[in-house]
């Protein structure tokens, strides 16, 4: 257990406010920053990235409280520990100094839903980057200089050598993606539809691929399905090319177009695995004697349990150098610049924008830091 009374480093604690338009952010200072309270984590963040999820609630195409303090794909430093410790998923201690990323949301662990193994579908779950602000406990978010890390949180160490762009998309996309496999099962020597070629497709690819799948991604943008095929697809399609019959597919994209492929390339014994759809959207039929007779299974993830932030954060780490993953990270903006980074994303070749929180007076005029 560590704890510090006046924790180092804090006289420019900011969190980057958002008041509910498309380039509503305000950095704002944190006058007096307390110690941790027991069981809390202080961290420093190194580098957030912009999630998709985030462009989705600043185009209003999901509800989200205004204000708040988006982000939550981001690697940090622990800077504090609060009474009574904590420890990553693994056993590890966490101590100051020690580099993390954590879960998206955090559990009360002692809610039905919880004990049955349904954290991420706590009676009282907590997501960083989705809360409504409170202005005497602001850190919430990932777009910021810190983050308070609260009890029920899931904290994974980040190995020696393993970059913060390639590392921060492991608290939402990576993730999201180790526990869609896990739904899916076994894939070894299967053939396996992702739809979708975004973040979360791409690095779907990669991880059924070294699952021993032989990987179909379809994509509507042809320079999406080149990034994919550097990311263990065997085949790539367009939209409306036919794709086979598959024994798994995994739904990445959240458009009901996507959903209806998965569903009838599935064959017999087959799972489809729905992740992308977390905003309403059409609806897509499904006849009940297909899905008995053809012994085929739907189901759907969202979130995720610790042990799934645990096997993103491992996957990276092997095979980072293996798979691209660096070049799918812009270069960052400085937090003060956040409206621009958001700006830049929908339009971008990488499939994520990188943020740091950089003191305004060493950034540069152009995005980049000093």
């Amino acid at each position: 257990m560590t704890s510090v009374d006046s924790p180092p480093g804090l006289v420019d604690a900011r969190y980057a406010r958002w008041d509910g338009a498309p380039d509503a952010f305000v950095v704002v200072p944190v006058p007096a920053l307390p110690p941790p309270g027991a069981g809390e984590v202080l961290v420093r963040i190194d580098l957030a990235t912009v999630c998709g999820s985030d462009l989705h609630t600043v185009g209003g195409r999901r509800s989200a409280p205004v204000p708040a303090v988006l982000g939550h794909e981001q690697v940090g430093t622990v800077v504090a520990v609060g009474a009574g410790g904590a420890v990553c998923v693994d056993g590890t201690p966490v101590v100051p100094g020690l580099r993390v990323v954590w879960s998206i949301t955090a559990s009360c662990g002692d809610c039905d839903r919880c004990r049955r193994g349904a954290t991420q579908k706590c009676r009282t779950l907590r997501k960083y980057g989705h809360e409504p602000l409170d202005e005497r406990a602001p850190l919430t978010g990932g777009f910021a200089t810190h983050c308070v890390l609260v009890p029920g949180t899931s904290v994974v160490a980040v190995p020696d050598g393993l970059p913060d762009a390639v590392v921060s998309p492991a608290s939402c996309a990576t993730a999201t993606v180790a526990a869609v496999l896990g739904a899916a099962g076994p894939l070894d020597g299967c053939r396996v539809l992702v739809t979708g070629a975004g973040m979360l497709g791409v690095t779907a690819s990669a991880m059924a691929a070294r699952a021993g799948a032989h990987v179909v991604v379809v994509d509507p943008d042809p320079g999406r399905r080149r990034q994919a095929a550097r990311f263990g697809a065997a085949e790539v399609r367009g939209t409306r090319e036919p794709v086979g019959e598959v024994d798994a597919a995994l739904e990445l994209s959240g458009r009901p177009a996507a959903v209806r492929a998965c569903l009838d390339a599935l064959g017999v014994g087959g799972t489809a695995v729905l992740a992308g759809s977390v905003s309403p959207g059409e609806p897509v039929a499904l006849d009940p004697q297909w899905l008995v007779r053809g012994l085929r299974t739907v189901v759907g993830v969202h979130n995720y349990r610790p042990a799934d932030l645990q096997r993103a954060t491992d996957f990276l780490a092997a095979h980072h150098r293996t798979y691209p993953f660096a070049e799918l990270v812009g270069s960052p903006y400085p937090l003060h610049r956040l409206a621009a980074a958001v700006a830049a994303a929908p339009g971008a070749v990488e499939l994520r924008q990188a943020v740091v929180p950089t003191p305004p007076e060493t950034a540069r005029a152009d995005g980049g830091t000093a």
